[in-house]
């Protein structure tokens, strides 16, 4: 089973990207050659860039309290299972603490380390971290795993506040949607939504030869399935492709 994301809203495709960024740098930040090291630390070169919005740590945490406010809603309901409910009210005030507790700009420590913020500047250009560029740089890397591996999860543990409440936010948004089985007739596929406002698009199947093109907005939803020949240049898919779907809302 393979499963596509699509967001409704700039805010879902921030997260979206940063959740990527994050699974891309736990697996680069735990190998132990520099140039998987290096990749790592550009990845949270990468973090900043995207996480940069301002209002991005009190959108988090807005969400986190709405979600609590929610679910709290629910504990007079008799069919709640009422552990699993203080479990996740319990991640919740844990997610909003940390988060709150963490201070000034997100990643504010990275841009305050002048030698960071210089590699940072050569990363951007093609080739621009060669050891003639950033001799102290190339240095760095010929240390232990070990002690290269301490660094970049001290320069990153000021983030990693934001990045386990989005997680936790995802999750949730995941999870407030149930699949449904679906025919794309002829690799097509359209959906009234009726002005509802959805936050998030899943769309799984298990065949691995269609390829989803989506694209939606608050009125309408349209899948149309692609395929891709020996040169991988995608082209129509023209058979009925079943899918299931997922609208996720909050």
């Amino acid at each position: 089973m393979i499963v596509y994301e699509y967001p409704f809203n700039e805010r879902v495709r921030t997260l979206l990207r940063l959740e990527d960024l994050y699974d891309k740098f736990k697996f680069f930040v735990q190998q132990e050659h520099p140039l998987q090291h290096h990749i790592a630390l550009s990845t949270i070169f990468d973090m900043l860039e995207v996480a940069g919005r301002a209002d991005l740590k009190s959108d988090l945490l807005q969400e986190l309290e709405r979600q609590k406010q929610s679910l709290l809603s629910y504990r007079t309901n008799p069919n709640v299972a009422v552990a699993t409910l203080d479990a996740v009210l319990a991640e919740l005030d844990g997610a909003s603490v940390a988060l709150a507790g963490a201070q000034g700009k997100t990643g504010q420590n990275v841009r305050d380390n002048e030698w960071l913020m210089s590699i940072r500047g050569r990363t951007i250009i093609p080739g621009g971290a060669c050891e003639f560029d950033l001799p102290s740089y190339h240095a760095w890397q010929q240390r232990p795993a070990p002690q290269r591996y301490q660094d970049i999860m001290g320069w990153f543990g000021p983030l990693a506040p934001l990045f386990d409440a989005l997680a936790l936010v995802l999750r949730l948004l995941r999870d407030s949607g149930g699949p449904v089985n679906m025919v794309a007739v002829a690799g097509s596929y359209q959906q009234m939504l009726q002005g509802k406002v959805y936050q998030m698009l899943r769309l799984t199947l298990d065949d691995l030869a269609a390829i989803p093109e989506i694209s939606a907005n608050k009125y309408m939803l349209w899948v149309r399935f692609t395929t891709q020949g020996g040169d991988l240049k995608p082209k129509p898919l023209e058979e009925d492709t079943p899918f299931q779907l997922t609208l996720c809302n909050f």
